[in-house]
């Protein structure tokens, strides 16, 4: 019994973050995806999403409509794209091609999954009032907060094994909520958009995470090099 005990400590010293990894990052957010989506497939209203956008509703203000737009611009065209094109770019001229690699992945299969999870779904755009800053695509899930929350995501794990994690986990979360927030205060996304575009981001992220660092490998770590055999 001792020396089970022993083994099981061994292998949560070892994998333990990677079980977090999968268990909090993989599939609690995979099984909230799917509750949302069986629900939209089925046609059935979510409860929450039409009192929480009565209730943005009821906040506005000049002040709060120009915060929002600006985040909403910031969280996608204007802020995220162009971010994650640099962050790549950037990685890879440091010849941080697993992290580039990474990064690549997910930043960009983030984005075409969220096209074409929009397609299946062909969820319409709220319409309780006409919003300041009007969308024509699909709904679900938010292409907004999938973008906002796969570039926090992948920052928040390339910056894990680093000094910056907490700085990095603080101000993603932040970000990914605020733009989050926007796009139900803008009237152009019903709350369960939003919780499933976070949900598919990490979902996505974490896979690809596993995927490229599946050899026990960590952003930053130096790859080994074997010794040449003697002669």
């Amino acid at each position: 019994m001792q020396e089970e005990a022993h083994f099981g400590a061994a292998v949560l010293r070892r994998h333990g973050w990677r079980l977090l990894l999968v268990f909090v990052g993989l599939l609690l957010p995979l099984w909230g995806f799917a509750e949302l989506a069986d629900e939209i497939h089925e046609h059935e209203a979510i409860p929450f999403d039409e009192p929480v956008l009565r209730f943005a509703r009821e906040l506005a203000r000049e002040g709060f409509d120009r915060f929002f737009v600006l985040m909403s611009k910031i969280g996608y065209l204007h802020g995220v794209v162009p971010f994650d094109v640099a962050l790549v770019l950037v990685l890879a001229l440091l010849r941080r091609f697993r992290e580039a690699t990474f990064a690549a992945l997910a930043l960009a299969g983030s984005a075409l999954l969220n096209l074409a999870v929009k397609q299946v779904f062909a969820r319409a755009r709220p319409s309780l009032w006409e919003s300041i800053a009007p969308e024509t695509t699909y709904s679900f899930p938010s292409g907004h907060a999938m973008g906002s929350a796969t570039l926090a995501c992948v920052l928040i794990l390339l910056a894990w094994r680093t000094r910056w994690r907490w700085p990095m986990l603080a101000m993603g979360l932040a970000f990914m909520l605020a733009v989050g927030l926007s796009r139900v205060y803008l009237g152009v996304h019903y709350p369960s958009d939003i919780l499933a575009g976070w949900a598919a981001a990490s979902v996505w992220t974490a896979a690809a995470f596993l995927v490229v660092y599946r050899a026990h490998r960590h952003p930053w770590q130096p790859v080994a090099v074997q010794a040449e055999p003697e002669a």
